[in-house]
């Protein structure tokens, strides 16, 4: 299938929710290289998403410490991903399989939910939160037809989002994972035509 036909169905069906975007190299430049980004919500307005591969110099832990939240084991190791460009001082938990509610949370699945509010952060330092999540700060957004824009342009290759890929798998593998789902390695994809 072209990328061209992709576009084109994406652009019929108006609605890339739950589904990856993957990068294709021609996004050389800043924190959509080599990304792959998870869309939360897509539609007339425009589209929103979480990065989930681009792991910020910031630990969880440390994010715990700067809310003044306590945690009841290390969580240190767990690194704390930038999700994207617009408001990167607000934190974003995309997670799945959760049986609480929280105060501010958007379903995008019957199994993902992105969640804004602190007390989902309360609730995995102590134990009782999701199993699976990631944190992220920021989100990536694009507005009205920007997004069609740039499928259109061969920006980005998408398909249905894998929940294990997101949640179990290691953030340095998503990729190279959700590419090997249609078949291919980015790693062979040229960033301009011609050059193999």
């Amino acid at each position: 299938m072209s990328a061209r036909h992709v576009a084109s169905t994406a652009r019929s069906s108006d609605c890339l929710r739950d589904h990856f975007l993957l990068a294709m190299p021609a996004l050389s430049q800043g924190l959509f290289s080599h990304s792959i980004t998870y869309i939360c919500e897509h539609g007339e307005s425009g589209a929103m998403g979480i990065i989930i591969n681009q792991p910020l110099d910031l630990s969880v832990a440390e994010i715990f410490e700067h809310l003044q939240i306590d945690a009841n084991r290390d969580f240190s190791d767990i690194p704390v991903l930038a999700g994207g460009p617009v408001q990167i001082d607000h934190g974003f938990v995309l997670h799945r399989n959760g049986a609480a509610s929280w105060e501010a949370s958007l379903k995008v699945t019957p199994e993902i939910t992105l969640t804004t509010s602190r007390d989902i952060l309360r609730a995995i330092a102590g134990g009782g939160g999701p199993a699976d999540h990631l944190i992220a700060l920021g989100y990536a957004g694009w507005s009205a037809g920007q997004l069609e824009r740039e499928l259109a342009e061969n920006s980005w290759l998408t398909l249905p989002a894998d929940s294990d890929i997101i949640f179990a798998t290691p953030p340095e593998r998503r990729l190279g994972a959700a590419a090997a789902k249609l078949g291919i390695d980015m790693n062979l994809i040229s960033g301009s035509a011609g050059h193999a």
